[in-house]
């Protein structure tokens, strides 16, 4: 489908769908306000009709009440009334007394100078509901009793006996239980009707009061509104359509043109000018963005390069709030960074826990060694002392132990140094270095100015900062020739700091095989969380350590 179809289609249908969802919204707001209009002028005729046969009612029993007529002023032919309901005072429905089942309303009154009856003549009320005035065609007023049986004539059944109609609907029903209302139901006939009903209760009489006009009646203005605007969404349907024609041709001929341009740049050609037509600014604006569009992703793909070649400390900056492949790529980076991070705390860990391991195991070892081997050993001096009498080989058998005795001590001190535990790092590197010094002709200088007495520095600390030492103390003993060694380890309260200094043939960092002594340094700072500055000048190597107070 291309898209002058698709522009038609869209237009058209939008057009349609607005003025369908206008016309009905108008439709059902007329409809609603005229069922409105219609309850509340039944209301209104129902109310007046109401007063009036109430009033009527009212106006002949009082004037009954002072007549001084006392008799019975009834049809005995016709209207057979039993004792017990002559007894009873007020206004009644005689209707189901009547041997024809005639309307009747009478009257009784009894009093100690007799009884007296009257039958109101119900030609008046009758007269009452005959007004319809704004009923339409189709309206009428009736009354019915408390047997759902029609009191007042049927203008649709002028022939029909009252007591023969049955009326038993809605409104009848909801009235004789006391609920006056309106609303739209099927009258007596089964035909639907606008309906507004009460309840006439007078003394003894009671009877629901209907004022009705078909539906059928009241709907004849909404079909023709119907009609017209049915009439009007053609003539709005085609007029839209001959205007839809003439704008897809303005808007379709520059789209075109964009269609080409993206057809190059699909390519992968963003540098090639292209030529356009410049048929509005909208276009030109169109253009321009396109442009602008293919800065962004230029600068996307570089940055995406560079994070497929994790240089994560690239810079790039979205090219608005609304970039979402910019953000999704920074987004991109920052979880890359985390993800390494992370995999360097698990690295970092796993080094921590196997070199911990490593330490429990020489501190194992030396425990063995100066707990197991060396009671032994100094048992069996003891035992040479008191056994053997020779005093020769007595002395150099005690001599080969004492040595023996002094190399386990070495090797558990160079294993773990139990002071390391008892007094610190400091105590403990000055002991080892006071020792070297007697052993080696190196001279050794050590510094130590951490703190004596609520030392920050922990058992963990401790223990790498002395293999540290012991390893860069090692290597210039060996590798860098060194006459002079400067060691200063300090304290301050956020990090501890080691120094050290030889003056031997140094290094160089960018050719030299760095061997494990220095691998070995490196990742001790760095489960440590620490950092390492090295300088290999011959004559002048450096090694400035910094470690974090955990």
């Amino acid at each position: 489908m291309n898209i002058k179809t698709l522009v038609l289609i869209i237009i058209n249908s939008l057009i349609v769908l607005v003025i369908g969802l206008l016309s009905f919204s108008f439709y059902e707001q007329f409809s609603s306000v005229l069922n409105d209009r219609i309850l509340m002028q039944l209301n209104s005729i129902e109310t007046l009709e109401s007063v009036q046969i109430e009033n009527y009612i009212k106006s002949e029993w009082k004037s009954f009440e002072l007549s001084e007529n006392y008799n019975e002023d009834i049809d005995s032919a016709n209207l057979m009334l039993s004792d017990s309901i002559k007894k009873i005072d007020g206004i009644h429905d005689f209707t189901p007394y009547h041997k024809h089942k005639k309307t009747t309303i009478g009257f009784v009154l009894n009093s100690n100078k007799g009884r007296k009856i009257k039958i109101l003549d119900f030609r008046n009320i009758q007269n009452i509901l005959l007004e319809r005035t704004g009923m339409g065609e189709s309206g009428e007023t009736y009354l019915v009793g408390e047997d759902f049986r029609m009191r007042s004539e049927s203008r649709f059944f002028p022939n029909k006996k009252t007591s023969d109609i049955s009326v038993k609907t809605q409104g009848v029903m909801s009235a004789l239980k006391g609920i006056n209302g309106r609303g739209i139901f099927n009258d007596y006939r089964g035909i639907p009707v606008y309906s507004v009903y009460s309840l006439i209760k007078i003394s003894n009489l009671k009877m629901v009061i209907l004022s009705e006009i078909d539906v059928s009646e009241v709907a004849k203005p909404l079909e023709k509104l119907k009609l017209r605007l049915m009439t009007l969404t053609l003539v709005i349907f085609l007029v839209a359509v001959t205007l839809s024609l003439f704008l897809t041709k303005i808007i379709v001929d520059p789209i075109k043109n964009m269609q080409n341009s993206l057809k190059v740049m699909a390519k992968g050609n963003y540098d090639q000018t292209i030529a356009y037509k410049k048929s509005s600014n909208e276009i030109k604006e169109m253009f321009d963005a396109l442009s602008n569009l293919k800065a962004s992703l230029q600068g996307a793909v570089k940055f995406s390069y560079e994070i497929g070649n994790m240089n994560l400390e690239t810079k790039y900056q979205p090219s608005s709030a609304n970039d979402v492949l910019g953000k999704s790529l920074v987004t991109m980076r920052n979880k890359l960074i985390d993800y390494k991070n992370k995999e360097d705390d698990s690295r970092i860990m796993a080094k921590r826990l196997l070199v911990n391991g490593l330490e429990n195991e020489r501190r194992r070892l030396s425990r063995e060694l100066h707990d197991g081997l060396g009671p032994y050993l100094t048992s069996l001096k003891h035992y040479i002392e008191n056994n053997v009498k020779n005093e020769l080989k007595k002395t150099e058998m005690k001599k080969i132990v004492d040595d023996a005795i002094s190399e386990i001590r070495l090797m558990s001190n160079a294993l773990m140094p139990a002071s390391i535990d008892d007094f610190g790092i400091g105590v403990t590197l000055t002991n080892y270095i006071e020792n070297l010094n007697k052993s080696t002709s190196i001279n050794i200088e050590y510094e130590d100015l951490t703190k004596q007495e609520n030392s920050n520095i922990s058992s963990h600390q401790g223990i790498n900062l002395f293999r540290i030492s012991q390893e860069l103390i090692n290597n210039s003993l060996k590798h860098a020739k060194a006459k002079n060694i400067r060691i200063t380890l300090s304290e301050f309260d956020e990090f501890i700091s080691l120094f050290y200094f030889d003056d031997g043939i140094g290094f160089d960092m960018n050719t030299v095989k760095l061997g494990s002594g220095i691998i070995n340094i490196k990742e001790r700072v760095e489960i440590c969380n620490g950092n390492i500055l090295i300088n290999a000048l011959p004559g002048n190597t450096t090694f400035e350590i910094e470690l974090p107070i955990e």
